[in-house]
């Protein structure tokens, strides 16, 4: 909830209203777009997990470019998979949770781009409720 209003309070603080795509139609592709690129981090085996978080990046990058495109968006996206993955990495190395073969300080590498796709997705509805 915080994440979904943050996005409306910094477009407005930097006086760059959100134009692009600014329907429900929108926002529900993007919920969907999310949904698959978290299924496909769960599902879809690939030669190394190198593999893995460059195709989810780009994948991320893609749902950002196709549904959100503002600068305000991007950069809050980058913070909010910054901070969740410390989060993330601070309770793993707290034992509060564990992930069974972390290859990326405690957790796995795909990680931040869930957290990315995730911020731009709740933006997106944050920013459709506050109209």
């Amino acid at each position: 909830a915080v994440v979904g209003l943050l996005y409306p309070c910094i477009d407005s603080h930097l006086g760059e209203p959100h134009k692009f795509k600014r329907e429900w139609a929108s926002v529900m592709r993007c919920i969907a777009v999310f949904v698959g690129i978290n299924h496909a981090s769960a599902k879809l085996d690939f030669a190394n997990n190198i593999q893995l978080s460059l195709t989810l990046a780009a994948l991320s990058l893609g749902l950002w470019w196709t549904f959100d495109r503002s600068r305000s968006g991007l950069g809050l996206g980058i913070t909010i998979a910054f901070v969740a993955t410390l989060i993330t990495q601070f309770l793993v190395y707290n034992g509060v949770y564990q992930y069974t073969s972390p290859d990326f300080l405690y957790i796995r590498s795909w990680l931040p781009c869930i957290f990315f796709s995730g911020g731009v997705t709740v933006g997106n509805i944050g920013r459709q409720l506050a109209m």
